[in-house]
């Protein structure tokens, strides 16, 4: 693994999703000034108040950081950090994550911690590795990119979170809901190098390297998933409560425990709908529901994001 020491000297461009409330967006705010302060480090940090500015700030902040030799840095959930890097990405500026978000997953992956002060406190001792990041019709994601099902939950849960709330318990009837809702199976063709597969299946999932099969249980089901590689999930179709009984597995990371699942890895892989007028199609790309145009292309592409990593995760070799 190729590794880059990061100059003492390099700014740090931030941008801050605020949040829900105003003294968690002051908090967060405060603990990453006085951590960078503290260690003598330059930064800018730029505070987004509406989620609509956020593609417009990161790009702004992103061009700064390659002009003047400086990291371009997220701090918020998994969609802002992958909004951010998406930019990082474009412009080949490194990229350091401070993760906010419910479930952190990217974060996790490369042991980033979840203590805001302890993150900002791993970003000033980082160093830059290259890291692997998965792309859809061109458009990066970072943890998992789906079609189907999980899209149409993430819509449901959303407005449900606006009418009734934002809480965990609230997301969870929310699911069981959309669950239980009408929803259409797709055929769908999968062309991956050197196999093509025929398959109905109420949703497909795409997740960024081994981790994420380790993550819902199912490092049994695809050993074949390689480094460099992108995994594949499409649980054969079932109904309401056969539906209900995967996601549970899901949740408790035991989705091995499903029948009929088919997993496996690839690098590229097309992946093709009948066509029946319509060519469109609702994709989940880390938590953000996006239109995209079939057939889509899926891609793992290898050292893409110049990622800041914690010394501790760097020593451990991991």
């Amino acid at each position: 693994m190729t590794t880059d020491t990061v100059s003492a000297d390099a700014p740090l461009y931030i941008v801050l999703n605020a949040g829900s409330g105003a003294a968690e967006k002051e908090a967060r705010k405060a603990a990453i000034e006085e951590v960078l302060s503290a260690a003598g480090r330059r930064y800018h940090l730029h505070l987004v108040e509406d989620g609509g500015e956020l593609d417009k700030a990161a790009t702004a902040h992103a061009g700064q950081a390659c002009a003047n030799g400086g990291i371009l840095v997220a701090a918020g959930g998994d969609g802002t950090i992958n909004t951010v890097a998406r930019e990082a990405v474009r412009h080949g500026c490194p990229f350091g994550a401070l993760p906010q978000g419910t479930f952190n997953y990217f974060g996790r992956t490369h042991g980033i911690p979840e203590d805001l002060s302890e993150a900002v406190h791993a970003l000033v001792d980082a160093t830059i590795v290259p890291v692997q990041i998965g792309s859809v019709n061109g458009r990066i994601f970072l943890v998992n990119a789906s079609i189907g099902l999980y899209p149409k939950l993430l819509e449901e849960r959303e407005q449900d979170k606006r009418q009734y709330g934002r809480s965990r318990v609230v997301a969870f009837l929310s699911a069981l809901k959309t669950i239980f809702l009408p929803h259409r199976r797709l055929n769908l063709t999968l062309e991956a190098e050197d196999r093509t597969l025929h398959l109905r299946t109420h949703t497909l999932f795409v997740g960024n390297n081994r981790l994420q099969m380790e993550q819902v249980g199912l490092t049994e089901q695809a050993p074949d998933v390689a480094e460099g590689e992108l995994a594949a999930v499409a649980p054969k179709p079932a109904g309401k409560l056969g539906m209900l009984g995967i996601l549970f597995n899901g949740v408790l990371g035991r989705l091995g425990d499903t029948d009929d699942v088919v997993a496996f890895g690839f690098r590229r892989m097309t992946v093709r709908t009948p066509f029946y007028g319509r060519r469109r199609i609702k994709a989940a790309v880390d938590g953000e529901v996006l239109t995209l145009t079939t057939p889509l292309h899926f891609e793992a592409l290898d050292g893409r994001l110049r990622l800041l990593v914690p010394a501790q995760r760097r020593e451990s070799g991991v």
